[in-house]
């Protein structure tokens, strides 16, 4: 065994409280997603940081000792990652999520390698998961759903970086500017806590991630658990005292996880804003979420950064284009208080 006391805490630990229970140990059985392992960095690669439990992205240098989760990826931008106990262990995200890559966007640059040294352990010699510290979940036909007073909206996107992030806060500062009080949640991605400050920073006063409930990140877990997962982290936003939420969901319609989720969204929320980047993903992306039952109330995005586009975006929808600016100015209002129209 030895000391941690070095170690960089990646993000996704960031629910494991009292670290120095904690320690390193061997292997007697293949870690499983969502285990805890220390690592140290063979090659610093990706962008070179690694995010703290706060959020805050610091330096990596090589020989660094890590804890982080193991864990899946999916970002077509980035890397497809998957947890693979016997091959070479890559950090697949800045906030800890540690697996192999199997492909990569040619624009990308190689991730960060790591030296898996061993699982997490606790004073009982038994490895440490982060199903451990998660929140509470019911099975769906189980929960007791809370609707909040004023409503729910999701942010679903045609693709990876295509503006739900810039949409959802844009909603959590309209409604907050509006005097309510806003709870937000990312349902779906890979473990980092850049879209939690995201919503914090817009003036969320209650927020939820999948870490809360257990998953680094949330590709590879089965449909039933996200689809669980969602309805909770709703109903405990509603239980903190949130009187308008928004869901924001990872990458695009056609990830496989978020196709899955989209059938649950009318029993979850009552619209759904579409982040795209131009008109025919917005065209495609509003046909594909309406033959599901989804009531798309807007389109935001990286398509309202242009008047031509967005107009053009308009004009095959049917919808109104309303930047992420507007958004917080009011326009949020607006959508929650015609969530009900036809």
């Amino acid at each position: 065994m030895r000391g941690l006391a070095s170690a960089k805490w990646c993000y996704v630990t960031r629910r494991v409280a009292t670290r120095q229970r904690y320690t390193l140990g061997a292997f007697a059985t293949p870690p499983r997603t969502g285990d805890l392992v220390v690592a140290r960095v063979s090659v610093v690669g990706g962008r070179g940081c690694l995010e703290d439990v706060f959020g805050r992205r610091g330096k990596l240098y090589p020989g660094d000792l890590v804890v982080g989760a193991c864990g899946n990826r999916y970002a077509t931008d980035v890397y497809e990652g998957r947890h693979e106990p016997d091959q070479v262990a890559q950090l697949l995200t800045s906030g800890g999520v540690i697996g192999t890559v199997v492909s990569r966007n040619s624009r990308s640059v190689p991730p960060t390698e790591l030296q898996i040294l061993g699982p997490l352990i606790d004073e009982n010699q038994r490895p440490v998961s982060l199903e451990q510290f998660a929140e509470p979940c019911f099975p769906v036909q189980e929960s007791v759903e809370q609707a909040p007073p004023c409503g729910a909206l999701a942010v679903v996107g045609s693709s990876m970086n295509s503006g739900k992030t810039t949409t959802a806060a844009g909603l959590v500062k309209g409604w907050t500017g509006a005097g309510l009080v806003v709870g937000a949640a990312k349902v779906t991605g890979s473990g980092s806590g850049k879209d939690r400050w995201a919503y914090l920073d817009a003036g969320a006063s209650h927020v939820l991630d999948f870490l809360d409930f257990g998953m680094p990140s949330t590709f590879g877990y089965p449909a039933e658990r996200l689809a669980t997962t969602m309805v909770a982290m709703r109903d405990g936003l509603v239980r903190e005292g949130a009187e308008a939420i928004v869901l924001e969901i990872a990458d695009g319609v056609l990830q496989p996880d978020t196709w899955t989720l989209v059938s649950e969204l009318p029993r979850v929320c009552e619209g759904v804003v579409l982040a795209v980047g131009d008109a025919l993903a917005a065209r495609a992306g509003a046909d594909l979420l309406r033959s599901r039952g989804v009531r798309v109330v807007a389109l935001s995005g990286l398509v309202a950064e242009s008047p031509l586009a967005a107009r053009e975006a308009a004009a095959v929808t049917g919808l109104p284009v309303v930047s992420a600016g507007q958004l917080a100015c009011g326009t949020a209002v607006q959508l929650l208080a015609s969530r009900t129209a036809s």
